[in-house]
């Protein structure tokens, strides 16, 4: 069995495969101050509560390096090798941007995930601390992209900056004209993330010259991508599923398959 961490820089996805099928999936707090005890100690948690058993191997990725070494020693805790994905893996993919070494082990999951299930050009926006726009050709290539804030980016540091705007949640709005602060704030904070992400959408598709699958991924996909007019398909577990195809790479087929 199969367990794969995508660690962001505010939560952290943890996703149970059976091969390509996520059984299970987590959403943890990202915490720089664990120790790879106290961090196994809540997967064992949350695997307990699943009747599940100590994962079989482990694949990563992550954009917080000071997490790296503690999570090495997590996979010594649970007893299961542990692998991260990055710009020098072994995926059948090609970064084909002027820095691949610095391109974000989540965006590389999402372009082996894009090249393996849709074999199409892809636009991957990935709702998360920052959103991203991963230009993926259907062979395989990730071109560039885009990185933009993340949908609460704008609504934190607009309650962080003044005396009495709230802290709110992106949703939808009732109505876009708000009656009051509370569903001002709500209308704008969900509508400057939706039009966002379309206006870079048709940017994108003007420079790119194609027409690309575009598809929404992240912890706010199902609730900002059905409002989208350039989103195709919704898929909150992109990352985590593009973690468990590398998984055939960075350790190989099972001993006992003929493959």
């Amino acid at each position: 069995m199969l367990l794969t961490v995508d660690i962001g820089n505010t939560e952290s996805v943890l996703g149970w495969f059976e091969d390509l099928t996520p059984v299970h999936t987590w959403r943890i707090a990202t915490d720089r101050r664990r120790t790879a005890d106290e961090i196994g100690l809540q997967l064992r948690g949350l695997l307990g509560a699943c009747d599940l058993p100590a994962p079989e191997r482990i694949v990563v990725a992550s954009v917080v390096p000071a997490l790296h070494r503690v999570w090495l020693a997590v996979g010594g805790v649970l007893d299961a090798p542990l692998r991260f994905l990055n710009g020098g893996s072994p995926i059948p993919v090609r970064l084909d941007v002027d820095h691949p070494l610095e391109v974000g082990a989540d965006r590389i999951a999402n372009t082996l995930a894009a090249a393996e299930l849709y074999e199409r050009d892809t636009i991957v926006v990935d709702l998360g601390t920052a959103t991203t726009f991963d230009c993926i050709t259907a062979d395989g290539v990730f071109v560039g992209g885009v990185i933009a804030p993340g949908p609460t980016a704008g609504t934190d540091q607009l309650a962080r900056a003044t005396a009495q705007l709230p802290q709110i949640h992106v949703e939808k709005p009732a109505r876009v004209i708000g009656r009051n602060t509370q569903d001002c704030l709500l209308s704008g904070g969900f509508y400057s993330v939706v039009e966002g992400i379309d206006g870079i959408v048709e940017r994108i598709g003007e420079e790119w010259e194609r027409e690309p699958l575009v598809v929404a991924t992240g912890g706010l996909a199902r609730v900002v991508g059905p409002h989208c007019r350039t989103v195709d398909r919704i898929e909150p577990a992109l990352t985590i599923t593009g973690l468990a195809i590398a998984d055939r790479y960075l350790f190989g087929p099972p001993a006992d398959s003929d493959g």
